[in-house]
């Protein structure tokens, strides 16, 4: 139902709590709400007698009817605690009109290697890049002669929202590759992958996968640190600013 020109009421739909502060919600707009892979929407909440309002990358396709959102509380932040508060049958705001540039690049045709970097909920553009490619290539229209590789890092692997889903389709895309690495394994003993931070393993697995910058574009998604760390480790191997795409969460001190 739409409240204004600018917003609709969406309702949730489904709600899965991954851990005490991670969680996924999925909601159906009502309408028509057209995005491309990447992009991201707006959401918001009445809370207190104000309307709080902030973007949050878009995990599902647009092949879906419903999106879907990866969430991390704030502890103190303003709209990620209304947020969290919402249950299954409950309304969120959504502007309606989806923004950003984080898209999939395949504008450059010599690069055909798409190195994807991420730290939890930073993962959600790339499922949305994984879902929609993975519905073209089963229909015909991706041929799979472009290839992904998948880097995404957490404290804890319960903080790991998409592991399966993603494994699983790269089980059955051969353009798919994807490792998840616990950068706390003494706090997840049964832990049995790849250990350390991701900018600590991006250039181990970009010259295990053959990532250079003349082959590939890579895409930064997550922690403004790892933003930071990993776009430097790049630039000292090739990359450059056509081929280093980024998307930063929040901005340290504010």
């Amino acid at each position: 139902m739409s409240i204004d020109d600018k917003h609709y009421r969406a309702r949730i739909t489904k709600r899965v709590d991954f851990a005490p502060d991670l969680w996924m919600i999925r909601i159906d707009p009502g309408a028509e709400f057209s995005f491309a892979p990447g992009q991201y929407a707006t959401l918001g909440v009445e809370h207190d007698a104000r309307r709080l309002e902030r973007p949050y990358s878009i995990a599902s396709s647009p092949y879906e009817k419903e999106l879907e959102f990866f969430f991390e509380l704030v502890p103190g932040g303003e709209t990620t605690p209304p947020l969290y508060d919402l249950q299954l049958g409950e309304e969120v705001l959504l502007r309606k009109i989806a923004k950003g540039r984080f898209t999939f690049d395949t504008g450059q045709p010599e690069r055909t290697n798409h190195l994807m970097v991420s730290t939890v909920t930073g993962i959600a553009p790339f499922v949305s890049y994984v879902r929609t490619l993975f519905r073209d290539w089963e229909e015909g229209r991706f041929a799979g002669n472009h290839t992904l590789f998948l880097l995404n890092g957490a404290s804890r692997s319960w903080e790991f929202g998409y592991r399966e889903e993603m494994e699983y389709l790269a089980q059955q895309a051969p353009w798919l590759r994807c490792i998840f690495t616990v950068s706390r394994p003494w706090e997840d003993e049964s832990w049995k992958g790849e250990v350390g931070r991701v900018d600590e393993l991006i250039r181990k697995y970009a010259d295990q996968w053959g990532c250079t910058g003349a082959n590939s574009v890579a895409y930064l998604c997550g922690h403004p640190e790892m933003v930071e760390h990993t776009k430097g480790i790049l630039k000292r191997i090739g990359f450059k600013r056509e081929n280093l795409k980024e998307e930063v969460y929040w901005v340290p001190g504010k």
